[in-house]
């Protein structure tokens, strides 16, 4: 008999909500867009029941989808879902949200975090392996819904994920049972031993938070409960579906990445990209202060993996067509750049691109973005290129990172939208001196989340060869060492002018 498997996706900007069959063939998907609050400068707030209305809406659209190709919703073996690891929200004794959803995208706490900091402690970086406290962290959210939430105050009794709230409001839980699996757990930054997989006394009580009000800390494929009797009305799906505890977003997406060990690196070429690489657990090198890497645990068991912004990432390309070439209305117009870009020399005749469109970071947080070098025969081809190989420069930076503290980096997945440019992964592989790969499906969190489903349902007995057998590599970038030189030479003296304007900044 064929069985089914529901997952969803509640993301920044929608919730996806799909179901696979056991062959982990998709055949039905939906999505739906979010809502995002700005009250304050700063401040950015969502609504937990959005995204509870939202999966059921997704749940309900695509058990449709299923009765059109008459396809019994009892066949629905198990519900998995995941979220995002730096966000929390604040519910009452009966499970349900008394604040807003706070996360990353915030930094109403960028005060604390750097009250945090001046304690000098090393706690952090030795227990969770983030030695800087960080405004994105939901340990700091609590902080300050502890601190400012009056009906937190009045009637709080856990904070918990987007994920596992929609998956605890699925099954009918109460705070009591208010759990987070082990992976998104991380997704704290900070009052957690990542090892033990514990919270951590010692930590809370220098943060303030009570560790009544923290979530049980359970495995991903752990069963939590069942569809209850009135979510299954909702969404048309049968009473009494398996739900399982969940998983981060950004877990998933390495695992639909191909990391299931140590030295693998990804690329999550989005709007703001994240350069991530899979270890045995923490390196002292990159866990020190000012190493602006983030360090979390995956979802299965003893891996991890740290990752680092490359923060204008895909917005300095939309910012280049849309503002610059005047083209927002069209997205085929990439191609066009790109395929003109290909004519352009590598190094782009020595014209070069700083990305710091929304400021520079560490020692260049001055500096704003600009093109030099340019002449007469300077075309949108040659500054679109520059800007391909400026972001790629930062990648570059956070690749030294990783393999000055002995990470091998041999081949890199690239993901997501900048994943469909062959130019750009080119280049990244030249730059890098990596080899560099796309996949049929990369980064498919939901995908992932029906196979560790299936796996909870017993359907699957061997989890980390199901997540293999999903992957296909569709293509291959090698490094030139002509190209690579080139950019050698190129990088040396982009630091040299920044370090210049930095110089005179002062």
């Amino acid at each position: 008999m064929e069985h089914y498997y529901l997952a969803f996706d509640a993301g920044t900007q929608s919730v996806k909500v799909a179901v696979y069959d056991k062959n982990m063939k998709c055949v039905a998907k939906s999505s739906n867009k979010t809502t995002l609050k700005y009250p304050h400068p700063g401040w950015v707030d969502m609504d937990a029941d959005e995204y509870l209305l939202l999966t059921k809406l997704g749940m309900k659209q695509c058990v449709e989808q299923l009765k059109k190709q008459e396809i019994d919703p009892s066949l629905i073996k198990a519900i998995m879902g995941d979220g995002i690891i730096c966000g929390i929200v604040g519910i009452d004794e009966s499970g349900k949200a008394i604040t807003p959803y706070i996360n990353y995208l915030d930094s109403r706490t960028q005060s604390d975090a750097e009250v945090l900091k001046k304690l000098n402690l090393d706690i952090w970086g030795k227990e969770t392996g983030n030695a800087d406290p960080n405004c994105m962290f939901p340990a700091l959210h609590a902080r300050w819904i502890l601190a400012n939430n009056k009906e937190f105050q009045k009637r709080g009794k856990k904070f918990v994920h987007n994920a596992p709230y929609i998956l605890m409001n699925l099954a009918g839980l109460e705070s009591e049972d208010a759990f987070v699996d082990w992976g998104t757990m991380s997704g704290w930054g900070l009052g957690y031993c990542v090892y033990e997989k514990e919270w951590s006394d010692k930590q809370l009580d220098i943060l303030g938070i009570a560790k009544s009000y923290m979530p049980k800390i359970v495995r991903p494929w752990n069963i939590i409960g069942t569809l209850s009797e009135s979510a299954a009305k909702e969404t048309g799906c049968p009473h009494g579906i398996p739900i399982c505890a969940g998983a981060g977003d950004t877990m998933q997406s390495m695992l639909g990445s191909g990391i299931l060990e140590a030295n693998k690196a990804v690329d999550v070429a989005g709007t703001c990209a994240m350069f991530c690489v899979s270890t045995n657990g923490i390196i002292p090198e990159l866990s020190q202060r000012g190493s602006e890497l983030i360090f979390n645990s995956g979802t299965l068991e003893n891996t991890y993996f740290y990752w680092g912004f490359v923060r204008t990432g895909g917005l300095a390309l939309r910012w280049f067509k849309d503002n610059i070439c005047q083209k927002s209305d069209d997205d085929s117009y990439y191609k066009l750049l790109s395929r003109g870009a290909e004519k352009v020399v590598p190094g782009c005749n020595g014209v070069i691109f700083l990305p710091y469109l929304t400021g520079g970071y560490g020692q260049f947080s001055k500096i704003k973005g600009c093109f030099f070098n340019m002449t007469l025969d300077t075309d949108q081809f040659v500054l679109w290129r520059s800007v391909l190989e400026a972001i790629a420069y930062d990648y570059m930076e956070i690749t030294n990172d990783y393999r000055n503290a002995g990470i091998k980096i041999d081949r890199i997945t690239v993901t997501e939208g900048g994943s469909r440019d062959d130019l750009w992964n080119q280049i990244k592989a030249d730059i890098m001196q990596s080899e560099t790969i796309t996949l049929e499906v990369s980064g498919g969190a939901v995908l992932t989340d029906c196979i560790i489903g299936a796996y909870a349902a017993g359907d699957i007995e061997d989890l980390k060869k199901a997540l293999v057998s999903n992957l296909k590599i569709i293509n291959k970038y090698s490094p030139n060492a002509n190209n690579s030189n080139i950019y050698k030479e190129q990088y040396a003296i982009r630091k040299s002018v920044l370090n210049g304007v930095v110089s005179n900044i002062k």
